[in-house]
């Protein structure tokens, strides 16, 4: 077994449970034989390399339990695309802490980071295990059936629509549409969990957008037309990275962050939402609003789910008991058991199977129109979000004229 010090680092958006998985590792770590010293990383790979790092293992047991509990990234987090020119220094700062052990929890980008640096120091001899562990509001990575954070931030916009859906209802007499934007840039995870609210076929949300098909202006047209038609009002989901069948964004954004990525939202300076809701009014003359939640799924402390929260602690652990065993280069992931109760399995999968790509909603999760998810999807979705509330409606007893 290796003797020597360990690392760990955030990275990307925060979730509101990657603190839990934080903690997890340091639990872990600290019992560890072949790990002297737990150390952190401030602000991920980019303050690593600035040598910000701090002992993890001072930490008191009180203060991280808190941290457990605690959204956003406690660490710090960065954006920084790792060059190859980097990977120099990064190989003699691990060697100059005496870093064996090296923990990244983040997302697609980050799986890519732990890849390199491990097979960096795999060319150079240098002795050094890399394990990811994952994090994604998106949902949209490879080898795992979830990703820790998804079902919290799923079950934030699932309320947030059903509730706000419950407001555009009884204001249809002064606003007669509604759109909302999720993120995830590729994937439309998030978009179909808004459904999870619905009891009746009348309640929000009506029609979705999502980033694995292609906007038809036309069509949307005719759906929002039919919906308020049918409802009286029209209440809409749309993923921020929805396109045209050029592949042109409908946000219209040309604004791009480090990794070559197109800004949406607020960083973009324009939205998905905004375009919906300008194609709206412009056809029908409507009054109407656009919602655009941008961070708060990945920070919301107070729709965390218990499943969620004890899943992301778990695959901590886990990411230390494989280092353990001398198993690298994979990232720590979950594979739902097979029966009618929901049970999840740990297991690994390979980091370059990970890195960099993004995983769609299947198209079995899709209905298909394009427009809304199946009961297949609803399926994978509930034990992961837990129950939702149920809200009362007025009889509505006509009086006699």
């Amino acid at each position: 077994m290796l003797q020597g010090n360990a690392i760990i680092g955030q990275s990307g958006g925060p979730t509101s449970v990657i603190n839990a998985s934080l903690v997890g590792i340091i639990h872990a770590a600290v019992e560890c034989e072949g790990i002297k010293s737990v150390l952190g990383m401030r602000y991920g790979i980019e303050g690593f390399l600035e040598e910000d790092i701090i002992d993890l293992g001072a930490e008191s047991p009180r203060n991280l339990e808190q941290i457990k509990n605690t959204p956003s990234s406690a660490l710090g987090s960065c954006r920084l695309k790792l060059q190859d020119h980097h990977l120099p220094d990064v190989l003699e700062l691990l060697k100059k802490h005496q870093i064996h052990y090296l923990f990244l929890i983040g997302g697609n980008d980050t799986m890519d980071t732990i890849h390199r640096v491990e097979a960096y120091a795999k060319a150079h001899d240098y002795p050094l295990v890399g394990i990811g562990i994952a994090k994604t509001v998106d949902n949209d990575l490879f080898g795992t059936d979830h990703t820790p954070g998804f079902a919290s931030a799923a079950r934030y916009m699932a309320l947030s629509i059903q509730q706000a859906g419950t407001l555009a209802r009884d204001m249809q007499r002064v606003d007669q549409f509604v759109v909302f934007q999720c993120i995830g840039r590729e994937a439309g995870w998030l978009v179909g969990a808004t459904a999870a609210g619905k009891k009746l076929e009348s309640d929000a949300p009506h029609l979705m957008c999502f980033p694995e098909r292609a906007f038809d202006r036309t069509k949307f047209i005719a759906d929002v037309k039919r919906c308020h038609q049918q409802y009286g009002f029209v209440s809409i989901v749309c993923g921020e990275g929805i396109t045209h069948a050029d592949g042109s964004p409908v946000s219209a954004s040309n604004t791009q962050d480090k990794f070559g990525n197109v800004e949406f939202g607020a960083m973009g300076g324009t939205s998905a939402a905004m375009a919906l809701h300008r194609i709206i009014s412009d056809e029908f003359g409507f009054r109407g609003e656009f919602q655009v939640t941008e961070s708060l799924p990945m920070c919301a402390a107070d729709r965390v789910v218990q499943l969620d929260l004890d899943e992301a602690y778990t695959c901590g652990q886990k990411a230390v008991e494989h280092a353990a065993n001398g198993t690298t280069g994979v990232m720590v992931a979950m594979r739902r058991a097979e029966g009618s109760q929901y049970r999840c399995e740990y297991t690994t999968a390979p980091l370059s199977e990970v890195a960099v790509a993004a995983k769609p909603l299947p198209d079995e999760y899709i209905n298909t129109e394009g427009n809304f998810v199946t009961d297949a999807f609803m399926d994978y979705l509930r034990p992961l979000i837990g129950e939702m509330p149920s809200y009362a409606r007025l009889a509505g007893i006509p009086i006699k004229h």
